[in-house]
């Protein structure tokens, strides 16, 4: 008798499963676990099984059915990294920029973050909800049904919580689901300009205590709840000394590290990253071999962001290659934020990645769902189709998960499903 489940997805011309154990690495990354005719069968929010279509409907039946022929079925896309919280918007700056100006010449006349900040200090939790949600329901209807999302525009320990208590209120609000990380440390306020040491007293002193305890309040201690650390570790942000004060201290609280590193200047951050045991090192654009090997070594996840120095206008890419072939799991965010990179589709980053790192699209799939789980502290349940795991996956209306890779600028999500229930469908 067959066994009674809540949804069968079916008929899918390709399933990723992505089926395995821990983060991918080397030539793993080109394993997407393919079954032809594929299906999936889904109780209470979490994967029974997946198989062949004849083999699903052998064993099981629902009352509900999704019809995948001819398509392609993947898990949904995790974000690994994104500014998603804040007020305003900065398309002067990208107007400057294409008139030459750099990021940095921008920072230092007042612009760049710090008139981010300006507009999120001023802004309510309402009004950043308000901003926040059509950003997520256009991330979420171009397959993204996971992301890391910082906090970092407030600077003060009051704003700070604010950009938090954001956070939660989303997370029970729409589909996608939000993993926050605290990220005090993204730059020097106006107000502190020339005191950076005093600043770095206020978040390991203040902010960090404030933040973590808020954070337990809202959801407790469970490991699914996790509040990471981020610092930015470069050229006009935090040297590498304030940062290790920084990571130190929300070590000591128990709170998983992540480092922004090597985005603009080399200053060691990846190395630090490798010895404190960070979850993963983000942007890497100037990392070193040997810093590279040591990331590996240490089990870190490198989250690369190519929609970044394509923002920019610049040439310089990170080196994926280089990286995949030292043994580094390599994960994809799209850096979301509104100064650099307003990009709200992992689908983009993925061509991205493809045309200007040299992934190939097994391997930037393989970044964007099961290592990017892992950056984020989810690899146990997310990114994967396979047994046990939630349910989070998503229908494109192609036959071939190259095409993800191949075309770009067209949206080719047609169905988006999270937790076992369908969250969005174009048809």
């Amino acid at each position: 008798m067959a066994i009674k489940v809540d949804l069968i997805v079916y008929g899918a011309n390709q399933l990723l499963t992505l089926a395995g154990n821990g983060p991918r690495s080397g030539e793993a990354m080109s394993e997407l676990g393919l079954i032809a005719d594929g299906a999936i069968a889904i109780a209470n929010g979490r994967i029974v099984a997946t198989g062949t279509t004849s083999e699903v409907h052998n064993r099981y039946h629902a009352a509900c059915e999704v019809d995948a022929t001819g398509r392609v079925i993947l898990p949904g896309f995790i974000d690994a990294h994104t500014h998603l919280v804040f007020a305003g918007s900065r398309h002067d700056e990208f107007e400057r920029r294409i008139a030459g100006a750099t990021y940095l010449e921008i920072m230092a006349t007042g612009g760049g973050i710090m008139s981010t900040v300006r507009a999120t200090r001023s802004a309510s939790v309402t009004q950043l909800m308000e901003e926040a949600q059509p950003r997520l329901a256009r991330m979420l209807a171009h397959g993204t049904t996971t992301a890391e999302v910082k906090t970092g525009y407030g600077l003060t320990t009051a704003d700070e919580i604010k950009c938090l208590e954001v956070i939660h209120h989303l997370n029970s609000s729409q589909p996608v689901e939000l993993v926050p990380t605290f990220l005090g440390a993204h730059a020097l306020p106006e107000e502190y300009q020339d005191q950076a040491e005093a600043y770095v007293n206020v978040v390991v002193n203040e902010m960090l205590p404030a933040v973590y305890t808020k954070h337990q309040s809202m959801t407790g201690s469970s490991q699914h709840h996790a509040l990471f650390c981020d610092v930015f570790c470069d050229e006009g942000a935090f040297d590498l000394h304030q940062t290790q004060r920084i990571l130190n201290a929300a070590k000591t609280l128990g709170m998983p590290l992540k480092v922004h590193a090597d985005e603009f200047a080399h200053l060691g951050a990846a190395r630090l990253a490798a010895d404190l045991g960070a979850v993963s090192a983000d942007h890497l654009l100037r990392t070193p071999a040997e810093e590279v090997a040591a990331l590996a070594e240490a089990g870190v996840i490198a989250v690369l962001l190519p929609g970044t120095p394509f923002g920019l206008g610049q040439h310089e890419y990170a080196d994926a290659r280089a990286m995949i072939a030292a043994g580094l799991p390599v994960a994809l965010g799209t850096d979301l934020n509104p100064g650099t990179c307003y990009c709200e589709s992992m689908a983009f980053i993925i061509a991205l990645a493809c045309r200007f790192m040299k992934m190939t699209p097994a391997e930037a799939i393989v970044a964007s769902t099961v290592n990017a789980a892992h950056a984020i502290g989810r690899g146990a349940d997310l990114g994967r189709l396979q047994q046990g795991f939630t349910a989070d996956l998503i229908i494109l209306e192609v036959d071939d998960y190259r095409h993800l890779a191949y075309r770009f600028g067209t949206n080719l999500v047609q169905t988006v499903i999270k937790g076992g229930k369908v969250v969005f469908s174009r048809f």
